[in-house]
């Protein structure tokens, strides 16, 4: 019954089947797909927990401020000095901002710089259910404004409301992005395959699969209260298609042997889904039951990407066990072309490049593998050069749009803070104690007035230093620390730095939580599918040890190479969660072919004719997935350049020299006790002299 499920795609009218219920599904999924932008919620202050600090203080202080709004702060400069006619401009600009709908209320100013070379005007936005988007439109209409009749003055937007309008311009490459995907995947296919039709199919796939992925991540996003945000639907699309690519490149890696073995490729798509349906499916529910464990962070942004790129990789499983291999044995063997496996062919020779390797490794195995573990123990000692503790809003763009500039300008002339405020929300008999010890922290340049209403006082306290950096964010630790301590005031403090640093704390929590879970998670899952415990063990060995090498590589590359300045605290987190789940993906590939050729012939044979077998096929997923990851460099975000860079060589790493050299060598050293304790592990088999080779593993079709 299970080889009938299997390989049911393969049927002769099953095929025709498939392909239309795809077709049928596409019509409604590329309806809902498209509207996936209007569910994303991009507010930072929607991204944090109910208990934060943060959040808690943003309803008390609605009664003060208008709700939900982000401050907008316009910087005019000129650096001979301001003139008479600059500020009636300045004055007539605010007056205008006033009439651009979601700006409330009166705007502040226009101030006249003391060295009176700027100006400064703070316009409050109506951050509403449009989030960053709402922002953009504004700040749009008022860049317009402002950089009419402007006569050689300088006109920027910065603060909250102009890095919301920058970062949407950003992620607006998002349509960029997947057409850079699609055509990475078809470079190394075509170069993996040498034919110019073959490529088609697994693009044609994962492009539908990201699709219905899409449809069904907005229907959870609208009635299921699923958080999504831009960079959920960026992330979404490299790993779809690399993810997705990957499997149809083990798919047709035994498609292609198989077609060798069967003059109908009926008879050979069924035994290569088969065959290779075990590992596919084990890999897939790997990584997705791993992201599935980002559910337990309090971050909802972070909690809010495992389920969307679970259902991603799942929809991913799906088209490539069901469409891929209809269309496939649609195609016939002509998809091959120019060099079509014919019935009764020879595979790839005994001396391919995966060969040699194993050759070479099974001479002295242990030393191989403590060599290789060594080397990559030292580029892991990086890690501790990571400065995974935020990023300022200055330093979150690999260029310099306007906020930055602005900010840049701002902070010559303006106290850093200014327009962009902590506040503090207590009760109303404290008012004179919360504006004393506030006045009184280090960081904090200016106290407003106090405003009281309805038994509560509200306090805005002006930073001396530039809003979400990390000297700001130690001054909001120590204004908490004080205000806290005043007796019955019930004090909490709020603001944009205030969310950047429950952000950060509550990313530091999860990152702490979740790795031992998912590494857990993995663990339990190989168990099962190997029927052992010490093999399971070494695999999530060698993929944590990959991991630190990467993220020690990434870090020394931030730190001196591309002088980023930070890093997002969640970025450890998610660069594990996506390398540990992608890095035992391919031991899965790896590991389950071991274990069925040595079955056959013993574990070191097996070991040696398993990476004959996939080492082709591994190599280019490998070289699929960081090139996808890859492309989020092609946006201009700091962030998405850490992410695909850090993915992406850690990718590489794994699949060039952990998996191939690290884990062959262990698995040639420890024998077979890496299945113990499965009846596999009380099957003897003889020991080569030392210093010697086992014999050459059987013929294989491991792919070009």
């Amino acid at each position: 019954m299970l080889r009938k499920v299997m390989t049911l795609p393969s049927g002769r009218i099953a095929k025709w089947a498939i392909v239309a219920i795809w077709v049928a599904l596409m019509v409604p999924a590329l309806m809902l797909a498209g509207n996936l932008g209007d569910v994303e919620k991009n507010d930072n202050s929607a991204w944090l927990p109910s208990n934060a600090e943060a959040t808690k203080v943003i309803d008390q202080a609605k009664k003060f401020q208008p709700a939900e709004t982000l401050p907008a702060i316009v910087i005019y400069d000129r650096p001979e000095g301001v003139t008479t006619a600059d500020m009636a401009k300045a004055q007539a600009d605010a007056d205008a901002f006033k009439g651009i709908e979601k700006v409330v209320g009166q705007p502040q100013g226009p101030l006249k710089a003391q060295d009176g070379k700027a100006i400064q005007t703070v316009v409050q936005v109506d951050d509403g259910n449009e989030g960053w988007d709402g922002a953009h439109k504004v700040v749009d209409a008022m860049t317009k404004i402002g950089e009419q009749n402007a006569n050689g003055l300088g006109f920027h937007v910065t603060g909250p409301a102009g890095y919301a309008s920058d970062s949407i311009t950003a992620f607006s490459g998002g349509g960029a992005l997947g057409a850079i995907t699609a055509l990475v995947v078809v470079v190394i296919l075509l170069f993996t395959y040498r034919s110019p039709l073959l490529p088609l199919l697994p693009l044609l796939t994962a492009g539908g699969a990201l699709v219905a992925a899409e449809a069904v991540i907005y229907l959870l996003a609208k009635s299921a209260g699923l958080t999504v945000n831009t960079q959920t639907s960026l992330i979404l699309t490299v790993l779809v298609f690399g993810a997705a690519t990957d499997y149809a490149l083990l798919l047709i890696s035994r498609y292609r042997e198989e077609l060798r073995r069967h003059e109908d490729r009926h008879e050979a798509m069924a035994e290569a889904l088969y065959r290779s349906s075990p590992a596919i499916i084990a890999s897939a529910a790997t990584v997705a039951v791993s992201l599935l464990v980002l559910l337990l962070a309090t971050l909802n942004s972070t909690k809010g990407l495992g389920p969307a790129c679970a259902v991603g990789i799942l929809v991913g499983l799906l088209a490539m066990v069901t469409l891929m291999p209809a269309l496939l044995v649609i195609c016939g063997r002509w998809i091959f072309w120019p060099v079509k496996p014919s019935y009764g062919s020879v595979g790839t020779p005994k001396d391919s490049i995966w060969t040699r390797v194993g050759t070479a490794i099974s001479g002295r195995p242990r030393i191989v593998w403590v060599g290789t573990a060594l080397v990559l123990g030292v580029m892991a000692i990086g890690v501790t050069g990571l400065k995974a503790d935020g990023i300022p809003s200055k330093g979150q763009f690999t260029n310099e749009p306007q906020a930055v500039v602005g900010e840049e300008i701002q902070s010559r002339h303006f106290p850093a803070g200014s327009g962009d405020p902590i506040y503090v929300v207590a009760k109303a008999a404290s008012a004179e104690q919360v504006t004393s010890v506030l006045s009184g922290v280090p960081g904090v340049a200016d106290v407003a007035a106090p405003m009281i209403k309805d038994g509560e006082v509200f306090v805005l306290g002006t930073l001396k230093d530039a809003p979400g950096s990390k000297a700001a964010m130690r001054t909001v630790e120590q204004a908490r620390t004080a205000v806290h301590k005043i007796e019955g005031a019930d004090a909490r403090l709020g603001g944009s730095t205030a969310i950047a640093l429950d952000t950060q704390q509550s990313a530091a929590r999860d990152s702490k939580v979740i790795i031992p879970v998912v590494l857990i998670v993995v663990f339990l899952i190989l168990a099962l599918l190997l029927r052992a415990i010490v093999a399971p063990l070494l695999l999530v060995a060698t993929v944590v040890l990959s991991f630190g090498a990467a993220l020690g590589v990434s870090a020394l590359m931030f730190n001196h190479v591309f002088d980023f300045a930070g890093a997002d605290a969640n970025f450890p987190l998610l660069v594990f969660v996506f390398l540990v789940a992608l890095g035992i993906d391919y031991n899965i590939f790896l590991v389950t072919r071991v274990r069925e050729e040595a079955l056959l012939h013993g574990t070191r044979r097996g070991a040696r004719t398993g990476l004959s077998a996939t080492g082709g096929v591994i190599t280019s997923a490998g070289l699929v997935l960081a090139g996808t990851f890859a492309a989020l460099g092609s946006l201009p975000l700091v962030f998405a350049a850490q992410l695909g860079f850090a993915v992406a060589f850690g990718v590489l790493l794994d699949t060039m020299i952990v998996r191939s050299v690290l884990v062959t060598a262990l698995t040639l050293d420890v024998g077979r006790w890496m299945w113990w304790p499965s009846k596999l592990f009380k099957h003897h088999e003889p020991q080569p002299s030392a210093g010697k080779a086992d014999p050459e593993p059987a013929f294989v079709d491991a792919g070009r």
